[in-house]
């Protein structure tokens, strides 16, 4: 009786390992907005990583955040800091890691605390018009066996592209003003 109940409770253990190994890694998430502005001046103003203060949600998130910088914004090697004892902003750095004049801005997200990850974003503009441009924002991650469990309970890409929607929602509202 005994040995059944061990092997009872070894196999209720196994599960989730086992379920682990056919779930899903990777996510991606690509949010679209359409400004009212011409490309040149979208642009020059996403580059900036400073400027994300003004329409990010996570920047928003904890007016007590610290944030520091290093390097000169808007080239590749600059970084924008935070710290926050707020569990959803966390602490951090975003690297400009480059930048195709008025088409794309890649960063590298490297999150330390509440979790350490390194994550890919990028921000792109197109002309879809003289005085209009289509902005995509897009971040992608990855949670390493057994961890990628969590993706059968949290659906990030709803979560994170709900955020990037609002923050581009709000860039809108800044460049059109």
């Amino acid at each position: 009786m005994l040995k059944k109940i061990l092997i009872f409770i070894a196999v209720i253990i196994a599960i989730p390992f086992i379920a682990a190994v056919f779930v899903k890694k990777e996510y991606s998430v690509i949010r679209t907005v359409t400004i009212d502005k011409p490309i040149v001046e979208v642009f020059d103003y996403v580059k900036h990583l400073k400027n994300q203060n003004h329409f990010s949600k996570w920047a928003t998130m904890d007016p007590d955040m610290v944030t520091s910088y290093r390097g000169t914004d808007a080239t590749v090697g600059f970084v924008s800091a935070w710290a926050s004892e707020n569990p959803d902003v966390g602490v951090g750095e975003q690297e400009i890691i480059a930048i195709d004049e008025g088409k794309r801005i890649d960063f590298e997200l490297r999150f330390i605390s509440p979790f350490e990850a390194t994550e890919p974003a990028f921000m792109t503009t197109q002309a879809i018009g003289l005085n209009q441009t289509k902005v995509d924002w897009g971040f992608s991650g990855h949670f390493a066996y057994p961890m990628n469990l969590m993706f059968l309970f949290v659906d990030f890409e709803t979560i994170i592209g709900a955020d990037l929607q609002q923050g581009l929602d709000t860039l809108k509202v800044v460049l059109e003003q």
